[in-house]
Order: structure tokens, then C-alpha cells, then sequence
């Protein structure tokens, strides 16, 4: 009864943002204004969506606390990691959203955030990792806080990579909460997540509201903290290779803008418009298609893993898929 109850609190208090939007964005005036370069839409958008999500998630911790159900979310260690983390990433990101920070700063505030809440919390540190097609378990020993520090930053790199076009972002991380779920890795707490992120995929849809750096890098923390948790908790857990597998797309995309902006002597965390998603939106020039082509690429890897296809295989097959369109889409627009 208290979970239907907890259920109903949160979709109504979301409903009513949903409603009461245009109020709410002139109380906060949190705005991304068009730049012609970047960012090319048209009127200057709310950037308020991180804040969503951060607030939700506060609300959500609370109220399942307030009504006695603390196993269904994080144990208090990683409660803190988790409210923490996305804070700070929160607060990293809305100022880089609000004033533009240096790639380089940005990037050290992270490292130095995701440090500090390693050396508090040691619960954080993996002491190894498993891949699933390997008996043998490699050890990390001394280099574990070097491990974590460069996954949390990867990962929130991809993820803000990613966040490109409408809804891209919010339906794929849709897509790993729903994993979460069924995977049976804090259920509860995740479909209440679900519903600010459907509300925030409606005015994200409508161009009213963006994510933004604030809200990549929360739910960046909020997925790296919990494959970790999952990982030291759970039986069931995805293997290394598997979570890799599932965050492929992004990852890859990653990888390639970081070694073509290298080889072009750039910055490697200073954004440009060759992304997959701006390659198919230019060739495409529909952002509904092009949604579904670059969501279609990141549910295909967790598709075979589900079939119990060697991750290896599923890395050939993806590799394959992922640069034959890269290489497509460049011949297309010679």
C-alpha cells in the first residue's frame, strides 16, 4: 500500500510541473540560448531538466525512507555516494551550462569530485573485474581508485556526447533504467525515476526543456554508481564486458571524435558537430528517424547479449555496424 501511495505522490507532483511549466521556467530562468554554432535551435530553451531529475530523486529517497521501505534503494554508503556524486556533477555541470567552463577545468572538477568521493567512501573501489567469458578474474590491487575515477569520467563524457538531439539522451537512459529493472537491481526506485524522465521526454520532445551538461552528468552518476552497486550486490550482476556492451554506442562514438580531434590537433573534450547523431540528422534531416536509427544501434548489443551471443561477437558485429554508417554517411556528404 505505501509503495502505491509513494507511486502516486510522485507522478502527481511531476504531473503538476508537467502542467505548471511555463510558470515554474520564469520562476528559475535557467536558459540555453541559441549560439548558431553548437547550439542551433531556434528560441532559448529551459535548463531546468537536471534539476528535475535531481529534485526527484531527492524525493524519492526521502519518501521511501519516510515510509519505511529502505531496502528498496541503496544501502547508506552508497545513499550518500549516489546524493553526493550527482550533486556535485549537478553543480559541474549547470555552471559549465551557464557560463561555458574551459574543457580542461570541466574535466578536473570532475576527477577531483569523483576523487574526493572515493578516498570518503572506499566502498566505491572495485578490487576486480569479471568478464564473462573468462574463468580468471583480473585484480586491480593499487590502481582500483584509478579505475573508477577514469569510468565515472568516460562515462559522463559519453552521455553528454550523446545528449544531442531531443529525447536521444532521455529514451537511452530510458532504456538502462528499464535494464535495471527487469534485472531485478532496485526496481522500485528506478520506476519511480521513470517518471520524471517520461515528463522531461514529453517537454524535450516539444524543444520546451533540455537535460543539458547538469543533467547528463546526474544521470551519468546515477548509472555508473549502480553497475557498480549491482556489481558488489547482487547475484545476478552484468559482467564487465557486458556493461560495456551495453553503453557501446557512446562509448565508441566517444572514442572515435577523441582520436579525430587529436589527429585534427583539437581539444578532445571541446565539442564539435560530428557525432553520430549530427551525421544522421545531415543526411537523414529527420530527427524523429534519426532517433530511432541511433536508439536502434544502442539497443541492438543488449538485444544479442539477451540471446547469449559471446560478447566478442557482439563487439565484431556492432564495430562492423558502427563504421560502416560512419563511413556511409561521410560519403554521403562529400
Amino acid at each position: 500500500m505505501n509503495i502505491l501511495i509513494l507511486f502516486i505522490i510522485i507522478l502527481v507532483i511531476n504531473l503538476i510541473f508537467l502542467i505548471k511549466f511555463q510558470q515554474i521556467n520564469k520562476i528559475f530562468k535557467i536558459i540555453d540560448k541559441p549560439d548558431g554554432k553548437l547550439k542551433k535551435h531556434k528560441h532559448p530553451v529551459s535548463l531546468l531538466g537536471g534539476l528535475v531529475i535531481l529534485l526527484n530523486m531527492y524525493l524519492i529517497m526521502f519518501l521511501i525512507q519516510f515510509f519505511g521501505l529502505e531496502y528498496l534503494i541503496f544501502e547508506k554508503n552508497y545513499l550518500y555516494i549516489i546524493i553526493i556524486l550527482s550533486s556535485i556533477f549537478y553543480l559541474i555541470g549547470i555552471i559549465d551550462d551557464l557560463k561555458n567552463l574551459n574543457p580542461n577545468i570541466k574535466l578536473f572538477l570532475i576527477i577531483l569530485s569523483i576523487a574526493l568521493i572515493v578516498h570518503i567512501f572506499p566502498d566505491l573501489k572495485l578490487e576486480l573485474i569479471k568478464i564473462s567469458f573468462l574463468e580468471k578474474n583480473f585484480y586491480f590491487n593499487n590502481f582500483s581508485d584509478i579505475f573508477i575515477i577514469l569510468s565515472y569520467a568516460l562515462l559522463l563524457n559519453a552521455l553528454n556526447m550523446f545528449d544531442g538531439i531531443n529525447l536521444q539522451l532521455i529514451l537511452f537512459c530510458f532504456f538502462i533504467f528499464c535494464i535495471f529493472i527487469f534485472k531485478g537491481f532496485l526496481s522500485v526506485f528506478f520506476i519511480l525515476l521513470l517518471i520524471p524522465m517520461i515528463i522531461l521526454a514529453i517537454l524535450n520532445y516539444r524543444n520546451k526543456i533540455f537535460l543539458g551538461d547538469g543533467g547528463s552528468y546526474i544521470l551519468g552518476g546515477i548509472i555508473g554508481t549502480t553497475f557498480i552497486y549491482q556489481y558488489k550486490n547482487f547475484e545476478n550482476f552484468l559482467y564487465g564486458d557486458e556493461i560495456f556492451i551495453i553503453l557501446f554506442i557512446p562509448a565508441i562514438d566517444m572514442l572515435r571524435l577523441f582520436v579525430l580531434r587529436l589527429f585534427n590537433k583539437k581539444n578532445p573534450f571541446k565539442g564539435d558537430l560530428n557525432h553520430l547523431h549530427h551525421l544522421a540528422l545531415n543526411l537523414i534531416n529527420d530527427p524523429n528517424k534519426t532517433i530511432i536509427l541511433t536508439l536502434s544501434m544502442c539497443i541492438l548489443p543488449t538485444i544479442l547479449l539477451i540471446l547469449k551471443l559471446n560478447t566478442i561477437y557482439i563487439l565484431i558485429i556492432n564495430l562492423m555496424i558502427y563504421f560502416s554508417l560512419i563511413l556511409y554517411f561521410g560519403y554521403k556528404q562529400k
